[in-house]
């Protein structure tokens, strides 16, 4: 349930290209590139595309108020919506002014629908284009370039098996659904051939992968294909994992394989057993602590972010301190808080809410909290040597995707080496 900061949309006056704005994961923004790619090939022109998302109420709300904001600056624009939100609420959007079409989460992926969108569909025809997400049963590999010429994104699965109580990504994605190993290794290789240093594999649940294919393979199997058969490729990451599904041969890369980048994002979601159990978690609190520190101990550089909901029904006073605790037993140093909204469907929308006030506190305090320990962790690195995929002359990632500023200019697109002289709150100096 990763929301990391949204680019801002491509203004449509800068090229005949469509405008997109995206909101949510880094699936999300995955998609968006590919989407961008068929929507360029199929010729559409002048359009504005918001890909939303719905993880929380404030993302909906958000989302619509992004729609809003582009119809206005951009009037007479033909506004398309898709993404989670759109696909759990079609009707919401479509009645939305200066919303033309809202195409769901499977329609979005096909070049088919774009080009229908290129040519123009005659008056009379559905403003709404979603399909029954539950009855996918599989998915196709979709090659994404990235942001810039340096880092490019795989989606090697979608949608999720689980159903925790305060979640609707599944009604927005389906169920899971696993892209085969030869394609994923297939399109990793091109990627290399192509000059891309880093490929990030994502997915709705990604430890899932393999579950629903021939043989059920699992995650660390296709890792450590990818790594034998792909050896031009410098840098293999992973977005968000759920640890209690992490395979023994997954660890193992981990520990072993110096390509795959010691950082995870763990879903935790609260530090609190009964709260775990009231979320329909597969983990207990003991099992997150002892999973960081034995990829800990095999991998000592290894960086640990986290997913964290604020205010989860019926969290007591005492439930939330073990949430606030799990940041230093963990030993986190990125952090995505969540303030709990009750989201209509789902079995924690029923229980007994806490106060609005209270949840804000709750979540203001777990940021607090985070800010902390990305400082902790930050000046860990003061006098560290890394290697740094630069995305700009002056700005790239660690390793361990921590942010690092240049004070000289850097060639970008490169994996320099680099001396850490401190660091200003948010980001590694060098």
């Amino acid at each position: 349930m990763t929301a990391p900061a949204a680019p801002p949309p491509t203004p449509p006056e800068a090229a005949a290209a469509p405008a997109f704005a995206t909101h949510g994961c880094r699936l999300n923004l995955a998609e968006t590139e590919a989407m961008r790619a068929m929507a360029a090939a199929a010729g559409l022109a002048g359009a504005v595309v918001v890909n939303t998302c719905a993880v929380t109420a404030e993302a909906v709300r958000k989302a619509r108020q992004e729609v809003r904001r582009l119809a206005r600056a951009h009037p007479g624009a033909p506004v398309i919506v898709t993404g989670c939100a759109a696909q759990i609420d079609p009707a919401a959007f479509a009645a939305m002014p200066g919303v033309v079409r809202v195409i769901g989460n499977a329609e979005k992926m096909r070049p088919e629908t774009w080009a229908r969108l290129a040519a123009g569909l005659p008056p009379g025809e559905p403003a709404i284009e979603v399909s029954d997400i539950m009855a996918l049963r599989e998915t196709a590999p979709h090659l994404v370039e990235g942001f810039g010429r340096h880092r490019a994104y795989v989606q090697v699965q979608n949608g999720c098996d689980h159903r925790c109580t305060f979640c609707v990504i599944p009604f927005g994605r389906g169920n899971s659904r696993s892209v085969p190993a030869g394609a994923v290794v297939e399109q990793v290789a091109r990627l290399a051939d192509r000059g891309f240093l880093e490929v990030v594999l994502t997915g709705v649940d990604l430890t899932s992968w393999g579950a629903d294919l021939p043989g059920a393979p699992r995650l660390g199997g296709l890792v450590r294909r990818i790594l034998r058969l792909v050896p031009g490729l410098a840098r293999l990451r992973l977005s968000s994992i759920d640890g209690i599904e992490a395979d023994p041969e997954l660890i193992e890369a981990i520990a072993t394989e110096p390509r795959l980048m010691p950082h995870l994002h763990l879903s935790l979601q609260s530090g609190d057993d009964l709260i775990l159990k009231r979320m329909k978690r597969r983990h207990r609190r003991e099992q997150a602590v002892a999973f960081c520190e034995t990829l800990r101990g095999l991998r000592p550089d290894i960086a640990f972010g986290a997913d964290l909901i604020a205010g989860f029904p019926t969290e007591s006073d005492a439930a939330f301190e073990r949430s606030l605790a799990l940041i230093g037993d963990c030993g986190l140093a990125f952090l995505h808080v969540f303030p709990f909204s009750p989201r209509p469907g789902t079995p924690a929308a029923r229980m007994p809410q806490l106060p609005a006030g209270v949840v804000r506190e709750r979540a203001a305090r777990l940021r607090a909290a985070g800010a902390a320990a990305l400082a902790r962790h930050l000046a860990g690195q003061a006098g560290r040597v890394h290697r740094v995929l630069t995305e700009g002359p002056r700005s790239g990632r660690t390793e361990q995707f921590t942010e690092v500023a240049f004070g000289l200019d850097q060639p970008a697109g490169r994996i320099v080496t680099a001396r850490i002289l401190g660091h200003d709150g948010r980001r590694l100096l060098a």
